[in-house]
């Protein structure tokens, strides 16, 4: 019996403080970038981080199928990286409030490839809908922008939000790739520690090939370094499935799609980023477009349950046989009353089975 409950005044808190956080993880990002490079610091937080995400492995004594998903473990993590790759270099060019918005056009990108690939991810009505209004806008934001401003500074803030955009194709690809492999029936930190753990490496090696591993230690940088690392990438997620545990995912979702607003308002505020108008109206219908694709089914009302938040949702309509096909033999190593959560799409009909697991830091 599920016993979640509707929102009440303590969870609208909590998850306005969550989509905060998620928020201005970019901004700080940028207001770093003259003490230490966008991908060496995100390099440096996904170390930290995956070494938190093991400590909590070890203490919970999870068993780990290693063999069997090592593979999709090496894709998803490549794509984990270059996402955050291109989020650096994207952050060296543009806006921080750009960037938020772009980065979070994943749920456009994760629908088409789950329509291509599974047909129980066919897209509906509602959703060609909201694809129609993402990409409209993003022609708008993109080309509105383009005449308006001219020069080199224009274009090169054209670039960062090309970055940014790749970069949230890189993250649909993510899910896409989660969504078909072994890591649907394998334990969420498993995903995540691969996706830290590949991160770490690529975004560090990139450093150094680059010459961006070089940092000048100031205040403002160690309090970024230790919000990224500790409240980001490991205590949001913490606090986000305590949520998914107490509360009803449909209702979260909502309001997991402020996170851009705040990325928004946050860049504006703190780092004094013009807003465009040719920006402001394209990240308009971009934003309803998401949520119409994450909320949106062919065939009946569906519950948003915020994908671009939690990489990890599961599929209800995966019955026992399914699951055989897909779970190596052997002991199930999730059969805790830990979270078991499989990456979703955004045309399914998504819910919790049981208890949460943690998320990728966005």
């Amino acid at each position: 019996m599920d016993t979640r409950k509707a929102l009440d005044g303590q969870a609208i808190g909590l998850m306005l403080l969550l989509c905060l956080v998620w928020g201005l993880q970019q901004v700080a990002l940028k207001a770093t970038a003259a003490e230490i490079a966008p991908i060496f610091q995100i390099a440096l937080r996904s170390g930290v981080a995956a070494l938190l995400v093991g400590l909590v492995m070890l203490v919970r004594g999870e068993r780990l199928p290693l063999a069997a998903t090592w593979r999709a473990g090496l894709v998803v993590g490549l794509l984990f990286g270059l996402e955050f790759l291109l989020v650096g270099e994207g952050l060296r060019h543009t806006n921080a409030s750009h960037m938020v918005v772009f980065l979070y056009t994943a749920p456009i990108f994760a629908a088409l490839g789950l329509h291509w690939k599974l047909p129980c991810e066919r897209l509906g009505a509602v959703q060609w809908l909201g694809i129609t209004l993402a990409f409209g806008g993003l022609a708008l934001a993109f080309l509105g922008r383009s005449t308006a401003g001219g020069g080199a500074a224009s274009g090169n803030v054209l670039w960062g939000d090309f970055l940014g955009l790749l970069g949230g194709a890189a993250w649909g690809a993510t899910t896409v790739v989660v969504r078909c492999s072994r890591l649907a029936a394998a334990p969420a930190t498993l995903t995540l520690l691969y996706q830290l753990l590949a991160a770490f490496v690529l975004l560090l090696c990139a450093s150094f090939a680059t010459g961006q591993a070089h940092f000048k230690p100031t205040p403002t940088l160690w309090a970024s370094l230790l919000f990224h690392s500790v409240v980001v990438s490991f205590a949001s997620f913490l606090l986000w499935f305590w949520l998914l545990r107490k509360y009803l995912a449909s209702r979260l979702g909502v309001f997991s799609f402020m996170t851009p607003l705040f990325g928004i308002a946050l860049g504006a505020w703190l780092l004094q980023e013009p807003l465009e108008a040719s920006f402001l109206v394209g990240a308009v219908p971009v934003l309803l477009g998401i949520v119409l694709v994450s909320v949106g089914g062919p065939n009946k009302p569906r519950r948003a349950f915020a994908m671009v938040q939690n990489r990890f949702t599961t599929d209800p309509r995966q019955d026992q046989r399914y699951a055989k096909n897909r779970i190596p033999s052997g002991p199930n190593p999730d059969h805790s009353p830990r979270l078991r959560a499989v990456q979703g799409g955004g045309a399914g009909d998504h819910r919790l089975r049981t208890a949460g697991q943690p998320y990728p830091d966005h």
